[in-house]
Protein backbone atom coordinates (compact mmCIF):
# COMPACT_ATOMS: atom_id res chain seq x y z
CA UNK A 1 0.00 0.00 0.00
CA UNK A 2 1.58 3.80 -0.76
CA UNK A 3 1.22 6.83 0.42
CA UNK A 4 -1.70 8.93 -1.47
CA UNK A 5 -2.20 11.99 0.32
CA UNK A 6 -3.25 14.55 1.20
CA UNK A 7 -5.62 13.80 3.78
CA UNK A 8 -9.12 16.42 4.51
CA UNK A 9 -9.53 15.49 8.40
CA UNK A 10 -12.78 16.72 9.25
CA UNK A 11 -14.31 17.15 12.82
CA UNK A 12 -16.15 19.81 14.78
CA UNK A 13 -13.77 21.12 17.74
CA UNK A 14 -10.27 21.20 17.23
CA UNK A 15 -9.09 20.57 20.88
CA UNK A 16 -9.39 17.59 22.67
CA UNK A 17 -12.48 17.60 24.33
CA UNK A 18 -13.70 14.43 24.30
CA UNK A 19 -12.61 10.47 23.40
CA UNK A 20 -13.52 11.76 19.23
CA UNK A 21 -11.32 14.59 19.52
CA UNK A 22 -8.55 12.46 21.23
CA UNK A 23 -9.09 9.93 18.23
CA UNK A 24 -9.36 13.13 15.55
CA UNK A 25 -6.10 14.41 16.38
CA UNK A 26 -4.40 11.07 17.07
CA UNK A 27 -5.47 9.94 14.07
CA UNK A 28 -4.05 13.05 12.40
CA UNK A 29 -0.68 12.77 13.73
CA UNK A 30 -0.63 8.95 12.80
CA UNK A 31 -0.91 9.61 9.51
CA UNK A 32 1.52 12.57 9.46
CA UNK A 33 4.18 10.11 10.90
CA UNK A 34 3.69 7.64 7.81
CA UNK A 35 3.96 10.74 5.71
CA UNK A 36 0.67 11.57 4.96
CA UNK A 37 -0.06 15.68 4.48
CA UNK A 38 -2.77 16.25 6.80
CA UNK A 39 -5.07 19.22 6.10
CA UNK A 40 -8.05 19.92 8.67
CA UNK A 41 -11.47 21.25 8.89
CA UNK A 42 -13.14 22.60 11.67
CA UNK A 43 -15.25 24.98 13.90
CA UNK A 44 -13.65 28.15 15.31
CA UNK A 45 -13.45 28.30 19.25
CA UNK A 46 -11.59 30.06 21.69
CA UNK A 47 -10.02 26.47 23.03
CA UNK A 48 -8.55 25.46 19.42
CA UNK A 49 -5.33 24.52 19.29
CA UNK A 50 -3.13 26.05 16.56
CA UNK A 51 -3.49 25.34 13.20
CA UNK A 52 -2.19 26.27 9.71
CA UNK A 53 -6.14 25.66 8.31
CA UNK A 54 -7.68 27.69 10.78
CA UNK A 55 -8.65 30.42 8.21
CA UNK A 56 -11.09 28.07 6.81
CA UNK A 57 -12.69 26.89 9.86
CA UNK A 58 -16.32 27.66 9.79
CA UNK A 59 -17.68 30.28 13.02
CA UNK A 60 -18.87 29.12 16.20
CA UNK A 61 -22.14 27.36 17.09
CA UNK A 62 -22.40 26.49 20.95
CA UNK A 63 -26.17 25.38 22.05
CA UNK A 64 -26.43 26.71 25.66
CA UNK A 65 -24.98 30.42 24.19
CA UNK A 66 -27.61 33.30 24.09
CA UNK A 67 -27.90 34.95 21.00
CA UNK A 68 -30.39 37.70 18.71
CA UNK A 69 -33.90 36.33 18.15
CA UNK A 70 -32.25 37.02 14.36
CA UNK A 71 -28.87 35.42 15.23
CA UNK A 72 -31.02 31.91 16.75
CA UNK A 73 -32.51 31.72 13.38
CA UNK A 74 -29.10 32.17 11.65
CA UNK A 75 -27.48 29.94 13.90
CA UNK A 76 -30.62 26.97 13.07
CA UNK A 77 -30.15 27.28 9.93
CA UNK A 78 -26.58 26.50 10.06
CA UNK A 79 -27.28 23.59 11.93
CA UNK A 80 -29.41 22.34 9.57
CA UNK A 81 -27.61 23.25 6.55
CA UNK A 82 -25.01 25.50 6.39
CA UNK A 83 -23.67 26.97 3.16
CA UNK A 84 -20.88 29.18 5.51
CA UNK A 85 -19.08 25.34 5.72
CA UNK A 86 -19.61 24.61 2.07
CA UNK A 87 -18.16 27.88 0.64
CA UNK A 88 -14.78 27.65 3.45
CA UNK A 89 -14.28 24.24 2.57
CA UNK A 90 -14.21 25.13 -1.06
CA UNK A 91 -11.87 27.60 -0.61
CA UNK A 92 -9.89 25.03 1.53
CA UNK A 93 -9.50 22.66 -0.89
CA UNK A 94 -9.04 25.07 -3.96
CA UNK A 95 -5.75 26.07 -1.95
CA UNK A 96 -4.66 22.57 -0.52
CA UNK A 97 -6.50 19.95 -3.12
CA UNK A 98 -6.96 16.36 -1.62
CA UNK A 99 -7.29 13.18 -2.46
CA UNK A 100 -9.69 11.94 1.08
CA UNK A 101 -11.76 12.93 3.23
CA UNK A 102 -12.05 11.51 6.45
CA UNK A 103 -14.89 12.92 8.68
CA UNK A 104 -15.23 12.44 12.36
CA UNK A 105 -18.16 14.76 13.96
CA UNK A 106 -19.23 17.25 11.64
CA UNK A 107 -23.16 17.45 13.10
CA UNK A 108 -24.76 20.70 14.27
CA UNK A 109 -21.46 22.86 13.92
CA UNK A 110 -19.93 21.99 10.43
CA UNK A 111 -23.18 19.73 9.16
CA UNK A 112 -23.47 17.52 7.04
CA UNK A 113 -24.09 19.81 3.98
CA UNK A 114 -20.25 19.61 3.24
CA UNK A 115 -20.68 15.90 1.82
CA UNK A 116 -22.70 17.04 -0.87
CA UNK A 117 -19.80 19.55 -1.41
CA UNK A 118 -17.41 16.34 -1.29
CA UNK A 119 -19.18 14.60 -3.41
CA UNK A 120 -19.18 17.58 -5.85
CA UNK A 121 -15.51 17.99 -6.00
CA UNK A 122 -14.91 13.95 -6.74
CA UNK A 123 -13.71 13.48 -2.92
CA UNK A 124 -14.48 10.00 -1.41
CA UNK A 125 -15.20 10.48 2.11
CA UNK A 126 -14.89 8.39 4.89
CA UNK A 127 -16.48 8.62 8.09
CA UNK A 128 -15.53 7.30 11.55
CA UNK A 129 -19.09 6.66 13.50
CA UNK A 130 -18.31 7.80 17.10
CA UNK A 131 -21.97 8.08 18.04
CA UNK A 132 -25.01 6.54 16.46
CA UNK A 133 -26.21 10.04 14.93
CA UNK A 134 -26.63 8.59 11.76
CA UNK A 135 -29.75 7.05 12.77
CA UNK A 136 -30.62 8.39 16.28
CA UNK A 137 -31.08 12.54 15.79
CA UNK A 138 -30.19 12.59 19.67
CA UNK A 139 -27.02 10.49 19.35
CA UNK A 140 -27.11 8.38 22.06
CA UNK A 141 -30.15 5.86 21.24
CA UNK A 142 -31.12 6.30 25.06
CA UNK A 143 -34.18 7.82 26.69
CA UNK A 144 -35.75 7.62 30.20
CA UNK A 145 -32.62 5.44 31.16
CA UNK A 146 -32.92 2.53 28.67
CA UNK A 147 -32.38 1.81 25.15
CA UNK A 148 -34.46 4.15 22.94
CA UNK A 149 -35.53 2.22 19.43
CA UNK A 150 -38.42 5.34 18.83
CA UNK A 151 -36.54 6.81 15.78
CA UNK A 152 -36.00 3.09 13.79
CA UNK A 153 -36.94 3.27 10.26
CA UNK A 154 -36.70 7.04 9.94
CA UNK A 155 -39.21 8.14 12.52
CA UNK A 156 -37.66 11.37 13.58
CA UNK A 157 -40.47 13.24 14.91
CA UNK A 158 -40.04 10.94 17.91
CA UNK A 159 -36.98 13.64 18.80
CA UNK A 160 -39.48 16.44 19.27
CA UNK A 161 -42.17 14.69 20.51
CA UNK A 162 -40.11 13.55 23.58
CA UNK A 163 -38.12 16.73 23.82
CA UNK A 164 -34.68 14.44 23.79
CA UNK A 165 -32.67 17.71 23.02
CA UNK A 166 -32.05 19.05 26.31
CA UNK A 167 -35.70 18.75 26.89
CA UNK A 168 -36.13 21.96 24.70
CA UNK A 169 -39.05 21.69 22.06
CA UNK A 170 -36.91 24.64 19.83
CA UNK A 171 -33.54 22.32 19.72
CA UNK A 172 -35.27 19.11 18.91
CA UNK A 173 -37.15 20.54 15.97
CA UNK A 174 -34.22 22.17 14.48
CA UNK A 175 -32.02 18.61 14.90
CA UNK A 176 -34.91 16.87 13.69
CA UNK A 177 -35.11 19.39 10.33
CA UNK A 178 -31.79 18.46 9.74
CA UNK A 179 -32.22 14.65 10.39
CA UNK A 180 -35.33 14.58 7.95
CA UNK A 181 -33.63 17.13 5.41
CA UNK A 182 -29.85 14.83 5.29
CA UNK A 183 -32.43 11.51 5.12
CA UNK A 184 -34.08 12.89 2.16
CA UNK A 185 -30.69 14.00 0.69
CA UNK A 186 -28.86 10.94 0.90
CA UNK A 187 -26.27 12.51 2.60
CA UNK A 188 -25.51 9.58 5.16
CA UNK A 189 -26.02 6.57 2.48
CA UNK A 190 -25.33 8.23 -1.01
CA UNK A 191 -22.46 10.79 -0.57
CA UNK A 192 -20.13 8.63 2.15
CA UNK A 193 -17.92 5.64 0.35
CA UNK A 194 -17.40 4.37 3.73
CA UNK A 195 -18.41 3.91 7.59
CA UNK A 196 -15.42 3.11 9.98
CA UNK A 197 -16.78 1.63 13.41
CA UNK A 198 -14.50 1.23 16.43
CA UNK A 199 -17.32 -1.30 17.61
CA UNK A 200 -18.62 -4.46 15.54
CA UNK A 201 -21.78 -3.70 17.91
CA UNK A 202 -22.89 -0.54 15.90
CA UNK A 203 -22.07 -2.45 12.79
CA UNK A 204 -24.71 -5.01 13.58
CA UNK A 205 -27.31 -2.12 14.72
CA UNK A 206 -27.11 0.04 12.08
CA UNK A 207 -27.27 -2.71 9.60
CA UNK A 208 -30.33 -4.21 11.44
CA UNK A 209 -31.91 -0.54 11.16
CA UNK A 210 -31.22 -0.89 7.48
CA UNK A 211 -28.17 0.75 6.43
CA UNK A 212 -26.31 -0.97 3.59
CA UNK A 213 -23.90 -3.48 5.17
CA UNK A 214 -21.44 -2.98 2.46
CA UNK A 215 -20.40 0.16 3.61
CA UNK A 216 -19.10 -0.79 7.09
CA UNK A 217 -15.43 -1.31 8.16
CA UNK A 218 -14.65 -2.73 11.63
CA UNK A 219 -11.02 -0.83 13.00
CA UNK A 220 -11.42 -0.41 16.48
CA UNK A 221 -9.51 2.59 18.60
CA UNK A 222 -5.94 2.39 19.07
CA UNK A 223 -3.90 3.80 21.95
CA UNK A 224 0.39 4.40 21.39
CA UNK A 225 0.89 2.49 24.98
CA UNK A 226 4.98 2.93 24.48
CA UNK A 227 5.05 5.87 26.59
CA UNK A 228 3.08 4.88 29.41
CA UNK A 229 5.11 3.26 32.02
CA UNK A 230 4.35 -0.17 33.08
CA UNK A 231 2.98 -0.27 36.39
CA UNK A 232 2.67 -2.87 38.91
CA UNK A 233 0.91 -0.73 41.60
CA UNK A 234 -3.09 -2.59 42.78
CA UNK A 235 -4.50 0.29 44.35
CA UNK A 236 -6.90 -0.08 47.10
CA UNK A 237 -9.40 2.20 45.83
CA UNK A 238 -12.05 1.94 42.44
CA UNK A 239 -11.80 5.06 39.95
CA UNK A 240 -13.86 6.25 36.99
CA UNK A 241 -13.25 8.81 34.58
CA UNK A 242 -15.04 10.64 32.12
CA UNK A 243 -18.50 12.97 31.52
CA UNK A 244 -20.94 13.32 34.99
CA UNK A 245 -24.13 12.64 32.52
CA UNK A 246 -27.12 10.42 33.33
CA UNK A 247 -26.10 8.07 30.51
CA UNK A 248 -22.90 7.46 31.91
CA UNK A 249 -24.25 5.52 34.36
CA UNK A 250 -22.01 6.65 37.27
CA UNK A 251 -25.09 7.01 39.78
CA UNK A 252 -25.02 3.33 39.78
CA UNK A 253 -20.95 3.21 40.78
CA UNK A 254 -22.14 5.64 43.86
CA UNK A 255 -24.78 2.62 44.85
CA UNK A 256 -22.71 0.01 44.25
CA UNK A 257 -20.15 1.60 46.12
CA UNK A 258 -21.77 2.15 49.23
CA UNK A 259 -23.79 -1.83 48.98
CA UNK A 260 -19.82 -2.82 48.81
CA UNK A 261 -18.07 -0.72 51.02
CA UNK A 262 -15.53 -0.09 48.77
CA UNK A 263 -13.98 3.52 47.78
CA UNK A 264 -14.58 5.22 44.69
CA UNK A 265 -12.36 8.34 43.15
CA UNK A 266 -14.29 10.03 40.21
CA UNK A 267 -12.42 12.46 37.84
CA UNK A 268 -14.25 14.33 35.29
CA UNK A 269 -17.59 17.01 35.44
CA UNK A 270 -20.98 17.08 33.74
CA UNK A 271 -24.33 18.40 34.35
CA UNK A 272 -24.91 15.45 37.10
CA UNK A 273 -22.10 16.35 39.17
CA UNK A 274 -24.54 18.02 42.40
CA UNK A 275 -26.53 15.24 41.91
CA UNK A 276 -24.29 12.86 42.33
CA UNK A 277 -22.34 14.49 45.40
CA UNK A 278 -25.95 14.92 46.81
CA UNK A 279 -26.22 10.82 46.18
CA UNK A 280 -22.80 10.03 47.19
CA UNK A 281 -23.62 11.84 50.71
CA UNK A 282 -27.10 10.45 50.97
CA UNK A 283 -25.39 6.72 50.44
CA UNK A 284 -22.67 7.72 53.31
CA UNK A 285 -20.74 6.38 50.13
CA UNK A 286 -16.43 6.32 50.27
CA UNK A 287 -16.85 8.65 47.48
CA UNK A 288 -14.20 11.30 46.60
CA UNK A 289 -14.94 13.85 43.08
CA UNK A 290 -11.14 14.77 42.23
CA UNK A 291 -12.58 17.26 39.25
CA UNK A 292 -11.02 17.12 35.52
CA UNK A 293 -7.66 16.16 34.95
CA UNK A 294 -5.47 16.37 31.71
CA UNK A 295 -4.37 13.26 29.54
CA UNK A 296 -1.01 12.67 32.19
CA UNK A 297 -3.32 13.20 35.23
CA UNK A 298 -5.78 11.09 33.66
CA UNK A 299 -3.35 7.81 33.21
CA UNK A 300 -1.72 8.25 36.76
CA UNK A 301 -5.02 8.64 38.20
CA UNK A 302 -5.84 5.02 36.30
CA UNK A 303 -2.39 3.89 37.31
CA UNK A 304 -3.56 4.34 41.17
CA UNK A 305 -6.85 2.51 40.98
CA UNK A 306 -7.20 -1.08 41.65
CA UNK A 307 -9.49 -0.75 38.72
CA UNK A 308 -11.65 1.98 36.65
CA UNK A 309 -14.96 1.00 35.84
CA UNK A 310 -17.57 1.68 32.90
CA UNK A 311 -20.99 1.70 34.42
CA UNK A 312 -22.54 2.82 31.16
CA UNK A 313 -26.40 2.43 30.59
CA UNK A 314 -26.30 4.02 27.07
CA UNK A 315 -24.62 2.17 24.01
CA UNK A 316 -20.98 2.73 24.38
CA UNK A 317 -18.50 2.63 21.42
CA UNK A 318 -14.77 1.58 21.86
CA UNK A 319 -14.47 3.89 24.85
CA UNK A 320 -11.08 5.45 25.04
CA UNK A 321 -11.46 5.21 29.09
CA UNK A 322 -10.78 1.53 28.40
CA UNK A 323 -7.69 1.39 26.61
CA UNK A 324 -6.33 3.88 28.64
CA UNK A 325 -6.89 1.88 31.92
CA UNK A 326 -5.42 -1.40 29.71
CA UNK A 327 -2.11 0.93 29.22
CA UNK A 328 -1.68 2.17 32.92
CA UNK A 329 -1.66 -1.72 33.62
CA UNK A 330 -5.39 -1.49 35.33
CA UNK A 331 -8.29 -3.90 34.75
CA UNK A 332 -11.52 -2.45 33.91
CA UNK A 333 -15.04 -3.79 35.20
CA UNK A 334 -17.47 -2.46 32.55
CA UNK A 335 -21.51 -2.71 32.04
CA UNK A 336 -22.30 -5.69 29.48
CA UNK A 337 -23.74 -3.33 27.20
CA UNK A 338 -22.50 -1.79 23.15
CA UNK A 339 -19.30 -2.39 22.72
CA UNK A 340 -17.67 -2.59 25.74
CA UNK A 341 -17.94 -6.46 26.30
CA UNK A 342 -15.57 -6.66 22.86
CA UNK A 343 -12.43 -4.85 24.94
CA UNK A 344 -12.83 -6.92 28.07
CA UNK A 345 -12.68 -11.01 28.66
CA UNK A 346 -14.12 -11.35 32.17
CA UNK A 347 -11.18 -13.08 34.83
CA UNK A 348 -8.34 -11.57 32.46
CA UNK A 349 -8.79 -8.15 31.61
CA UNK A 350 -11.16 -7.38 33.75
CA UNK A 351 -15.12 -7.88 34.83
CA UNK A 352 -18.43 -7.45 32.97
CA UNK A 353 -21.55 -6.67 35.09
CA UNK A 354 -25.37 -6.25 33.70
CA UNK A 355 -26.11 -3.23 32.35
CA UNK A 356 -28.07 -0.65 35.56
CA UNK A 357 -27.78 -4.03 37.97
CA UNK A 358 -26.46 -1.86 41.42
CA UNK A 359 -26.29 -5.58 42.76
CA UNK A 360 -24.55 -7.09 40.33
CA UNK A 361 -22.07 -3.93 40.18
CA UNK A 362 -21.44 -4.24 43.70
CA UNK A 363 -20.71 -7.72 43.40
CA UNK A 364 -17.82 -7.35 41.05
CA UNK A 365 -16.34 -4.50 43.02
CA UNK A 366 -16.48 -6.62 46.06
CA UNK A 367 -14.75 -9.63 43.77
CA UNK A 368 -12.20 -7.32 42.73
CA UNK A 369 -11.27 -5.85 46.27
CA UNK A 370 -11.31 -9.12 47.48
CA UNK A 371 -8.81 -10.69 45.01
CA UNK A 372 -5.34 -11.34 46.07
CA UNK A 373 -1.86 -9.54 45.28
CA UNK A 374 -0.79 -12.53 42.69
CA UNK A 375 -4.26 -13.42 40.76
CA UNK A 376 -4.42 -8.96 40.34
CA UNK A 377 -0.93 -9.03 39.43
CA UNK A 378 -1.97 -11.63 36.42
CA UNK A 379 -5.27 -9.03 35.33
CA UNK A 380 -2.36 -5.78 35.38
CA UNK A 381 -0.53 -7.79 32.85
CA UNK A 382 -2.76 -9.13 30.81
CA UNK A 383 -4.54 -5.31 30.97
CA UNK A 384 -0.80 -3.81 29.67
CA UNK A 385 -0.67 -6.88 26.78
CA UNK A 386 -4.10 -6.20 25.75
CA UNK A 387 -3.80 -2.87 24.75
CA UNK A 388 -0.27 -3.58 23.19
CA UNK A 389 -1.59 -6.39 21.01
CA UNK A 390 -5.08 -5.52 19.74
CA UNK A 391 -4.90 -1.82 19.76
CA UNK A 392 -1.77 -0.75 18.71
CA UNK A 393 -1.47 2.29 16.25
CA UNK A 394 0.42 0.36 13.68
CA UNK A 395 -2.58 -2.33 13.53
CA UNK A 396 -4.97 0.63 12.98
CA UNK A 397 -2.52 2.40 10.53
CA UNK A 398 -2.92 -0.62 8.29
CA UNK A 399 -6.61 -1.03 8.85
CA UNK A 400 -7.38 2.26 8.17
CA UNK A 401 -5.09 2.84 4.69
CA UNK A 402 -6.79 -0.49 3.71
CA UNK A 403 -10.29 1.44 4.00
CA UNK A 404 -8.65 4.23 2.22
CA UNK A 405 -7.51 2.23 -0.79
CA UNK A 406 -10.64 0.28 -0.75
CA UNK A 407 -12.75 3.75 -0.92
CA UNK A 408 -10.12 5.08 -4.02
CA UNK A 409 -10.07 2.42 -6.11
CA UNK A 410 -13.94 2.16 -5.56
CA UNK A 411 -14.50 5.91 -7.18
CA UNK A 412 -11.49 5.55 -9.57
CA UNK A 413 -13.00 2.73 -11.24
CA UNK A 414 -15.82 4.30 -11.49
CA UNK A 415 -14.34 7.77 -13.10
CA UNK A 416 -15.38 10.51 -10.34
CA UNK A 417 -12.13 10.36 -8.14
CA UNK A 418 -9.56 13.07 -7.63
CA UNK A 419 -6.01 11.55 -8.11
Amino acid sequence: MTVAGPLLSINNYYYRRSGAEVMFFGHNELFSRHGWDVASFAMRHPKNLPSEFSPYFVDEIEYGQTYSPMGSISRAAKVIYSTEARRKLKALIKDYPVSIAHCHCIYHHISPSILGTLQELGIPVVMTLHDLKIACPAYFMHRNSVPCDACRGGHFRQVVRHRCIKGSFALSSVVYLESTLHKLLGSYTDKIQAYVSPSQFYIDLLIDWGFPAELFHHVPNFLDASGVPRNQRVGAHFGYVGRLSKEKGVHLLIEAAALANVPVKIAGDGPEQDTLQRLAKERQADVEFVGVLDHDGVLNFMAACRATVVPSIWYENCPMTVLESFAACTPVIGAAIGGVPELIEPGFHGELFEVGNVSALAGQLAKLAGTDKGAMAEMVQAARDRVEQSYSPQRYYSAMQSVYDQVRHLRWRRGICRR
